[in-house]
């Protein structure tokens, strides 16, 4: 690889390979991609119908290896939905064979690329961190307890074969994303609409959030900056209390937040993952504000607005 300035990051017209384009993020930054005149792969677990498709199969732990050649980036958001689904055994492995496995055959593929992309951006989670009631914690902090640390931990890991091979490695993980289209907003957002949205528990857990623009924004900005690596976390500014959240929510759709689902209703219907619902993360972008980034939306109405295409 060139060790000029200039190459070192992704310009446009070259090839970017994206894992998990069909997703929420993904989708959202393979369009922010192509209209920036990027040339973006998706990686596809079906024989390819198209030239801008790559065929893999991360549970064998094959990809394509000869398509990848020439990407000047890789970016792995791929994985099972953690929220929506009660977290049965059999989809616990599901939720980390989706990431370990992928991020793996991802990583050790760019060990025998002749010519390796100049960056891979491999997706992970502030589940990182576990539950960490109402203390601030950033990068520098060490990993939680449950299964969601202990994923975020070996799902991580499974970059270091990237990096040992001289690829630029950035681990990005992403807080709770505010999105109309999908994740944790696009359940909550009609429950609000309908008058029928209410705090979760007592309300006090930490959520740390992030506007789906700012997911973007600050990808890109990491795939842009060249001495930029290691783990950032994806999360607006100042996290907020669930209960302020909710009236966050109730003001900008002027609608009542009278419904709360008490915690013994969400670990009924959820079992293991309403553990994770009501937790308390509050995680800080300490590494992200350090670097230059501005977030567009850095407060929860604008964000939620943001959200609504009403901002």
């Amino acid at each position: 690889m060139s060790d000029d300035a200039s190459d070192a990051v992704p310009q446009p017209g070259s090839r970017i390979a994206v894992a998990g384009a069909s997703g929420l993020i993904g989708g959202a930054l393979t369009r922010s991609l192509r209209a920036d005149g990027f040339e973006v792969v998706r990686l596809v677990r079906r024989a390819p119908r198209s030239a801008d498709e790559i065929r893999w199969a991360p549970e064998r732990l094959y990809v394509d290896t000869a398509a990848l050649e020439g990407c000047s980036a890789v970016v792995n958001l791929a994985g099972a939905p953690v929220s929506g689904r009660r977290w049965t055994e059999a989809y616990k492995r599901r939720i980390r064979d989706s990431r370990v496995l992928g991020t793996r055959t991802l990583a050790r593929a760019m060990t025998s690329l002749e010519e390796p992309p100049r960056v891979f951006v491999n997706g992970s989670a502030i589940g990182f961190y576990g539950d960490t009631g109402g203390r601030r914690v950033d990068e520098t902090a060490p990993p939680g307890e449950g299964f969601l640390p202990a994923l975020c931990v070996e799902w991580e890991a499974e970059a270091e074969a990237a990096r040992e091979a001289g690829v630029r490695t950035v681990l990005v993980r992403t807080g709770l994303v505010v999105a109309r289209e999908g994740g944790a907003w696009g359940i909550l957002i009609p429950l609000f609409k309908a008058g029928l949205g209410g705090r979760f528990g007592t309300g006090r857990q930490y959520w740390s959030y992030v506007s789906l623009h700012d997911e973007i924004a600050a990808i890109r900005h990491l795939m842009d900056s060249p001495a930029l690596s290691g783990p950032f976390n994806l999360t607006a500014p100042e996290p907020l209390t669930n209960r302020e959240v909710t009236a966050a929510m109730g003001r900008v759709l002027h609608r009542p937040t009278l419904f709360p689902t008490p915690e013994p209703a969400l670990r009924l219907a959820l079992g293991e993952m309403a553990g994770d619902i009501l937790a308390s993360q509050r995680v800080l972008p300490t590494r992200l504000l350090e670097s230059g980034f501005t977030f567009a939306f850095p407060g929860i109405e604008e964000t939620v607005r943001a959200a609504l295409g009403t901002s």
